[in-house]
């Protein structure tokens, strides 16, 4: 199965398979990939086991040789000789950091707002979780590694190396939204408990003991059941030997304009002094969504058509008139946004007004004209801004994918501030 070749110079070498030859199925993807993002520490010992039932002899050989090589030398991630071997893996946007100073999982992952918060910080992510596909595929273009699927599995949760120092997970919160059926603990979505998802979190702290936990919900978690859910979740970490901080914070505080609360929990294990905790104070920094518009003009098909424009208007008419708060908004330039979600309101929600249209055919099958007032969605571009994502980050899936991702991802200037205090107090600052 290797590519066999000869040199200027008469010596044999051996080109290895593209990463799609060598890991066909999804699962022999998660497995090769975090064996090789993780090769030379002994996290990878548990991946490792798995790659060699996957691999030929001597490409696994050949493969972790010249892994352990480019991590002895410390070869910048980004030089010629890695970038070529596995570019799916190594040539990516948000590598991982090379003389990492402390590790992390991440639970219910989504796109990685988690993951790119804590590698800010100096952190190493050695197991990511994730059930939802498009969202794995936003996360390896990204960060070139797939994340395992179903985390409430147990062959799963045995993919988990021990040792790591932090646990992330933003558990899944349409259990406990506001804008849902806040079913809590009972609810259920496509057979599998959103609201008992807590409990798998539990579970791996018990089994792995990390010196942190860090999770993320919505706010309308601390009040569900008249507080009596989010006090189930504190007991449990406590139980299990953690000291829990929690507090509400508002992400247009931390240089995003969107008016976004949730809650951030915060737990470490009750050897680890964390008296000199505290979560992060708002940032000194106004920011308005003119500052994430885009640059250029988009597409036309972000522009509403007239005839949708009136079924807005009587929509929002239906439900000002029974007394509810329901319909579109359209938002100032020099404001924030409301919270993104990941339903169609989310998009009506927050429509702005962009007059830079100047060709206005329409580039899908839509009804009536497109509007001459310029009222428009945000792109998906612009939404990972209000979620603080980079601009190099990379879109890889529909806009149907998209909204949804941005929608239910954490925002990665608060979970870093919130980070970089975690690291302060386990001593990696």
């Amino acid at each position: 199965m290797l590519k066999k070749k000869t040199t200027k110079s008469s010596q044999v070498r051996y080109d290895i398979l593209s990463f799609n030859e060598l890991a066909q199925t999804d699962e022999q993807k998660c497995v090769i990939s975090h064996w090789m993002h993780t090769q030379g520490t002994p996290f990878a010992k548990p991946y490792e086991k798995r790659a060699k039932k996957i691999l030929p002899k001597v490409e696994f050989g050949i493969i972790a040789d010249r892994l352990q090589a480019l991590n002895s030398e410390r070869i910048s991630v980004r030089s010629a000789d890695q970038l070529s071997f596995f570019p799916e893996l190594f040539d990516v946007p948000f590598p991982p950091p090379k003389a990492p100073k402390f590790t992390f999982i991440d639970l219910f992952a989504g796109i990685g707002g988690f993951r790119i918060a804590m590698q800010n910080c100096g952190g190493k992510c050695v197991f990511s979780s994730e059930w939802d596909e498009a969202a794995q595929q936003t996360y390896f273009a990204n960060y070139g590694e797939l994340p395992f699927g179903d985390i409430t599995k147990e062959e799963t949760k045995a993919c988990i190396p021990s040792g790591f120092d932090v646990l992330c997970a933003g558990f899944p919160c349409q259990a406990f939204s506001l804008a849902g059926q806040r079913k809590g603990f009972d609810d259920d979505y496509k057979g599998r408990s959103r609201g008992t998802l807590f409990f798998d979190v539990v579970r791996i702290c018990d089994k792995h003991r990390p010196k942190a936990v860090f999770c993320e919900n919505v706010k309308g978690l601390t009040i569900h059941d008249k507080g009596q859910t989010f006090q189930i979740i504190v007991g449990a970490l406590e139980e299990l030997g953690y000291h829990v901080h929690h507090q509400i914070l508002n992400s247009k505080n931390f240089g995003v304009p969107q008016n976004r609360e949730r809650i951030y929990i915060v737990g470490f294990r009750k050897d680890v002094d964390d008296s000199q905790f505290k979560f992060p104070l708002p940032m000194n920094k106004a920011v308005k969504i003119r500052d994430i518009i885009e640059e250029t003009p988009v597409s036309v098909k972000y522009y509403l058509s007239t005839q949708y424009m009136e079924t807005l208007i009587r929509h929002r008419a239906r439900h000002e008139a029974k007394g509810h708060g329901f319909g579109y908004v359209i938002r100032d330039l020099d404001d924030v946004s409301g919270a993104i979600v990941c339903g169609g309101m989310g998009r009506e929600g927050n429509l702005i007004v962009d007059k830079r249209l100047e060709d206005f055919t329409p580039v899908t099958h839509i009804k009536g004209k497109v509007n001459r007032d310029g009222i428009r969605k945000m792109t998906p571009r612009e939404w990972s801004r209000l979620q603080g994502y980079p601009c190099d980050y990379k879109l890889v899936v529909s806009d149907v994918h998209l909204y949804k991702q941005f929608g239910n991802s954490v925002t990665v200037p608060v979970i870093q501030a919130i980070s970089s205090q975690i690291a302060k107090v386990l001593g990696y600052e």
